[in-house]
């Protein structure tokens, strides 16, 4: 799949969910992510762009890798995640094959995660409000809403990639996201 997805500093969330309410979004789920980075031992990701991690969503394992990101204000790129259990009921397992194949571990970013879905199922976009405990300092709540649409091939061309790309920016100015980050929560917890 291919994710189009655009984060922005959140000031107050009673006023983003009024709005999500407003714009008839569905309440999906509320849960805690433990991402933990890793880093290739051949290139650096910082460098690349892309992303490794390990995540356990309430405590169930998965596995992502995220590619290079295209040209653009809003993130365009293609995303690979899936289940690791049963077989590796806590992610143990595909961390120590990391550790093994000489990926380093960076650091460890934990979120709470409330997701809404908008649209139909042709048309949906995901919208979560995360907390970052990591990035509460100095009156910053380290509140944060991303805006996703996920197409449905790894490979959409240029057209396809930009049509998402407004509809994530629109979406935004509907909520009254105005402040963009473009940087990832681990970058953004390693540079504090």
């Amino acid at each position: 799949m291919f994710e189009i997805e655009q984060k922005y500093r959140v000031s107050d969330r009673k006023e983003l969910t009024e709005r999500l309410a407003a714009e008839d979004a569905v309440f999906v789920s509320e849960n805690e992510n433990r991402d933990t980075y890793y880093n290739h031992p051949c290139r650096d990701f910082v460098e690349t762009g892309e992303a490794l991690r390990v995540r356990r969503e309430d405590d169930i394992p998965m596995v992502t890798y995220k590619g290079t990101r295209r040209p653009g204000l809003v993130k365009a790129r293609e995303e690979l995640e899936w289940r690791l259990d049963p077989g590796d009921t806590d992610g143990t397992h595909m961390e120590r094959l990391l550790t093994v194949l000489g990926f380093r571990e960076v650091a460890t970013v934990t979120k709470r995660r409330e997701t809404y879905r908008l649209g139909s199922a042709e048309t949906a976009m995901t919208i979560t409000i995360d907390s970052v405990e990591s990035l509460r300092h100095d009156g910053d709540p380290g509140l944060f809403a991303e805006i996703e649409c996920v197409l449905p091939t790894a490979t959409p061309d240029d057209s396809e990639i930009e049509t998402a790309r407004a509809r994530v920016s629109g979406l935004a100015r509907k909520l009254g996201l105005t402040d963009p980050e473009s940087r990832s929560y681990l970058r953004m917890q390693l540079e504090r």
